[in-house]
């Protein structure tokens, strides 16, 4: 469905004062050219400027046929006929005839590039390319982008790429080269069209979009079977494609007097390769090397079934109007295939006569828009805009997509809670009927019109009744008129289009007018819509400049706000949308209430649009702080519109100035319209302490178990902390629980996060933030240190576990090196860790042996020295990770020795671990064998335990009972495990026989 308003994009016409008849029109390059009804003059008018005056004029060499302009390298490209001949020529410098240069140069495609022959000084002149061809070519299309050329025979399909030639520091010449051939099997091109690489080509009745693209590397095979076409096709169907008539139907039997009509059918992206439609690649240039092997990449087909029960002929059921249309969102330097850019988005658009197709062709291949004519149409043209087209007595302008698709595609916060956009599936609307008499031909540049008409000067009475229907109907522009000049019925109209703010305005009133008559009309949002794309297209435009751009980024916030001031108005499915267009909108949440208080008041009630973007609004806390009254009428709001909303509403630090005896009065009222709740009294409470009412306080706190209140934390965050990120600020409430309950405190933050609430350097932030100004005020105050051995107990993710480990060891380290503590007490010992934590494990005896419970040092380094003292006997902690922090703490008294020995014992280095304790505590060395030296290590209690003990016995002398006791307990595990032979080995020479002979006598038993 099309929706059709009464817009006026349209600014002026005037009439070209043309001296003949056209046959032929184009334009570009700010340029209208026309070709006379005799087919061999070519003049040139200035579109820009006031009255269109004449440019230049000069003579084709054939009669032509078909003519196109090229932005890129300003050149004409014809097919002319000459002699029952065609031809494909190109014009370059034809400004130069303005200056009334009379030379021209004629020559064939690539002289100047490939021949010698261009002698002396260089001179400024038209140039007339002849560009040959083996077939005579039926169509052709410059890429707007580049400039290359595309021409369409009825077997193939010829690529021309544009070149420049320096001749000098002053001048500089235009050539092609022939690069590509796709050559076509069972397939004539009724229009092609080129751009970026993408190529269109059409019969009378399908389309068919391919890409050139490089082909990935494969096999020797498979690049050999790439020669040919994908579906290699026999020669029955080959015979079957040559029978295919120019209507593109087929005979169903050659015996039978009917033709079977090919079905409908339409195919998207890699489904397109089994068209049947075979392409074959050849490379003709010389820089086909440096392209590198290319394919034809399938993208869209698409067959029409004509349909005669309306009454049309088969010549009226022709597709007309192929157009490729690129669109860039980048910046302007980038916007540029030759600096090797591509286009955000690429469309392609073909129309039958009574309908009008606009595919996406990049990312994903999808149907965009679908235009329903209101009568037969001649000619469309595709713009940045605007769709344009013409029937017999009308020029319509439809509005696009394009911008919807692109804003898609570069902006990946688009239909987020961040930002919106109009749907792609919104309908299409016509914003104008002009009406014409006898129009032929329809071209666009830049926002500029231009039309042919040809009036019937023998239908008097089909003249006079349009006169009459253009004459009442309101419009904006001047009424087309005939010339004085009653000898002839053709005119050249060339019509401006208003500025984009202009009609955006104009829309703007036109919605209003559609509010007052049905405010639940889709028309006025429709219409917004319409305005917002317009607004949205011309921002995504290169060539704005910097003034025109602010006001249209001005237009484009005040249309962000006209669609939130729609959607938050009524109860519709869409009204989520209110929040993201106000965001866009640049208003305040102040300025957003303020306008809907205008609209609407709590005793008629507010949209759901406007509750759902105040209540995102103030969970997202990035709006500003509302004042007193402003933050009380949210309160009001709230407890008419959701009063369950109301905890959220309170706790948000955008309503800090709130009354809060009135905010109490809300939540109390929520209470006893159901069972009581744990936030609302957690609320209560808050505002108690804002009050400074401990009682108050003390009253709602005791409502409720600890365990609740630590839900009704999960529930409501913003009652311990405020914002997110680099910025978080504790409550009121949390610094009161900081002073009173700390434990609460810490189980509510290890709650949040294991709740996916807040993150573990938020939460960083806020102990940081919260002990700033205590005594404890150090780089990990005992409370933050107090959370981390609570969520270390709490948390099973690996990673979350790991990053507890390292932190909790590099504090443990720093305080026993630096033998000083704030005084603070931890909420869990030592002991309650190991009973509650599984990373945390029982000490070993040798380490007790080494640091007993009556070690010399403070009670607060002892704790901190037996919980990192059981991460290392428990077994999570990676020692590998933790040697870096090793540094700092040395081995010189028996604190620093356990760790170490600890460590090095976890990394298997037991014998390292021997030594030291032999050397620093012997007294020792017989718990740590008992525990460490076992099964693969068993070997080493006579391997390096027992020489090292009678190494150092015989240093010290027999009167060291600290190592002859434990030389004993060495033979006694050795005379277990060994036989007399090996224990007999094992003997010193110079040892005593009876003392070993208790042990040998064991052995041999």
């Amino acid at each position: 469905m099309v929706h059709v308003y009464n817009c006026h994009p349209f600014a002026s016409q005037h009439i070209v004062s043309a001296e003949q008849e056209p046959g032929l029109v184009c334009c570009g390059g700010g340029a209208l050219f026309v070709v006379s009804a005799g087919g061999c003059k070519i003049e040139a008018y200035a579109l820009q400027r006031e009255g269109c005056p004449l440019i230049c004029r000069f003579s084709s060499m054939g009669s032509v046929l078909s003519l196109h302009h090229s932005a890129v390298g300003d050149y004409l490209v014809t097919i002319e006929e000459k002699n029952k001949a065609t031809y494909l020529r190109a014009y370059t410098n034809w400004r130069y005839q303005a200056a009334e240069k009379t030379r021209v140069g004629v020559r064939l495609l690539g002289h100047l590039l490939r021949g010698s022959s261009f002698r002396g000084a260089p001179k400024e002149q038209m140039e007339i390319i002849e560009i040959p061809l083996f077939e005579p070519p039926l169509c052709m299309a410059c890429c707007s982008l580049t400039g290359d050329l595309l021409v369409g025979c009825a077997k193939s399909l010829v690529v021309f790429s544009l070149k420049r030639q320096t001749l000098s520091e002053q001048l500089s010449v235009l050539d092609f080269e022939r690069v590509l051939i796709l050559h076509i099997q069972g397939w004539s091109p009724s229009q092609v069209a080129f751009c970026a690489g993408y190529i269109a080509l059409q019969t009378e009745l399908e389309v068919l979009v391919v890409k050139l693209t490089p082909r990935q590397k494969s096999s020797p095979a498979a690049e050999e079977h790439a020669l040919l076409p994908e579906d290699i096709m026999t020669e029955t169907s080959v015979n079957e494609d040559a029978e295919m008539t120019k209507d593109g139907f087929s005979p169903l039997h050659a015996q039978d007097d009917f033709f079977l009509f090919p079905k409908h059918q339409e195919m998207l992206g890699n489904e397109a390769q089994e068209c049947g439609v075979s392409l074959v690649l050849e490379w003709t240039g010389m820089e086909a090397e440096s392209r590198g092997d290319m394919s034809a990449a399938y993208v869209l087909f698409r067959r029409f079934a004509p349909d005669f029960f309306q009454g049309c002929s088969v010549e009226e059921t022709r597709l007309h109007s192929l157009q490729l249309h690129p669109m860039f969102t980048g910046k302007p330097e980038e916007a540029s295939i030759s600096k090797g850019g591509e286009p955000t988005c690429m469309f392609v658009f073909f129309s039958l006569p009574n309908t009008g197709y606009m595919y996406s062709l990049k990312n994903t291949v999808e149907l965009v828009s679908t235009y329903q004519y209101p009568e037969k149409t001649h000619q469309a043209v595709l713009s940045d805009q605007f769709l344009y087209i013409i029937t017999r007595n009308a020029l319509q302008c439809f509005t696009v997509r394009c911008s919807a698709v692109a804003a898609r595609v570069d902006d990946p916060y688009i239909d987020t809670t961040m930002k919106a956009c109009p749907p792609i599936t919104m309908e299409v609307c016509a914003l104008r009927i002009q009406l014409f008499i006898g129009l032929k031909v329809l071209c666009q540049d830049g926002n500029q019109i231009v039309l042919l008409t040809a009036a019937d000067v023998d239908s008097k009475e089909d003249t006079e009744r349009t006169a009459r229907r253009n004459t009442s109907r309101k419009t904006s522009v001047c009424k087309p008129t005939e010339p004085a000049d009653s000898g002839h019925g053709w005119n050249l109209y060339v019509i401006t289009s208003v500025s984009t703010l202009q009609l955006y305005r104009e829309i703007v009133e036109y919605s209003k007018r559609y509010e007052q008559s049905s405010p639940s009309s889709q028309s006025c949002v429709h219409l917004l819509s319409e305005g917002h794309l317009l607004l949205r297209t011309a921002l995504l435009l290169q060539d704005c400049e910097s003034a025109e751009r602010a006001q249209l980024q001005q237009a484009f916030q005040e249309s962000c706000a006209h669609l939130g001031d729609r959607f938050s108005r009524f109860d519709k499915k869409d009204c989520h949308l209110a929040l993201p267009y106000y965001k866009m909108s640049g208003l305040t949440v102040t300025d957003v209430i303020k306008r809907n208080m205008s609209m609407s008041s709590v005793s008629t009630g507010y949209g759901k649009g406007f509750i759902f973007f105040l209540k995102h609004s103030l969970y997202e806390e990035t709006m500003e702080e509302l004042s007193k009254d402003m933050a009380d009428k949210v309160l009001e709001i709230f407890s008419v519109a959701e009063p369950a909303q109301l905890p959220h509403v309170v706790s948000s630090p955008s309503m800090l100035n709130a009354d809060p005896d009135r905010a109490v009065t809300h939540l109390r009222q929520l209470e006893a319209c159901g069972t009581p709740s744990i936030t609302p009294s957690l609320c209560m409470a808050s505002l108690a302490l804002r009050k400074c009412d401990l009682h108050s306080y003390r009253q709602q706190m005791d409502r409720h178990a600890e365990m609740l209140q630590v839900y009704g934390f999960i529930e409501e965050p913003k009652l311990l902390l405020h914002g997110r990120g680099k910025s978080v600020l504790p409550t009121i409430l949390s610094q009161h629980l900081h002073d009173t309950q700390e434990g609460l405190l810490v189980a509510a933050v290890v709650a949040l996060h294991e709740n996916s609430k807040i993150r573990l350097e938020e939460a960083d932030l806020f102990f940081q933030e919260l002990c700033k100004d205590g005594v404890e005020a150090e780089s990990s105050p005992q409370l933050l240190v107090d959370f981390w051995e609570a969520l270390l107990v709490a948390s099973s993710h690996e990673s979350i576990v790991q990053e507890l480990l390292f932190r909790l060891t590099s504090v443990y380290i720093d305080r026993i090196t630096r033998r000083d503590h704030s005084g603070v007490k931890a909420l869990k010992t030592a002991e309650d860790l190991i009973n509650s934590c599984s990373h945390y494990g029982m000490l070993y005896p040798w380490v007790s042996i080494l640091t007993p419970v009556q070690f010399n040092i403070t009670h607060d380094h002892q704790e901190d020295l037996h919980k990192l003292q059981s991460l290392l006997c428990g077994p999570t902690l990676e020692v590998s990770f933790i040697l870096p922090l090793l540094e700092q703490l040395s081995d010189s008294d028996r604190t620093g020795l356990s760790v170490h020995v600890l460590c090095a014992t976890k990394l298997g280095q037991h014998e390292t671990s021997i030594d030291r304790l032999l050397d620093r505590c012997p007294q020792a060395i017989i718990s740590y064998a008992n525990h460490e030296l076992q099964n693969d290590k068993l070997s080493l209690w006579w391997q390096k335990l027992f020489p090292e003990v009678c190494d150092r016995i015989r240093t010290a002398g027999n009167d060291n009972t600290v190592l002859l006791s434990a030389l004993k307990e060495t033979l006694v595990v050795a005379a277990k495990e060994l036989n007399p032979l090996e224990f007999l080995d094992l003997l010193p020479d110079d040892g005593t026989a009876n003392f070993f002979l208790p042990h040998l006598l064991e052995c041999s038993q």
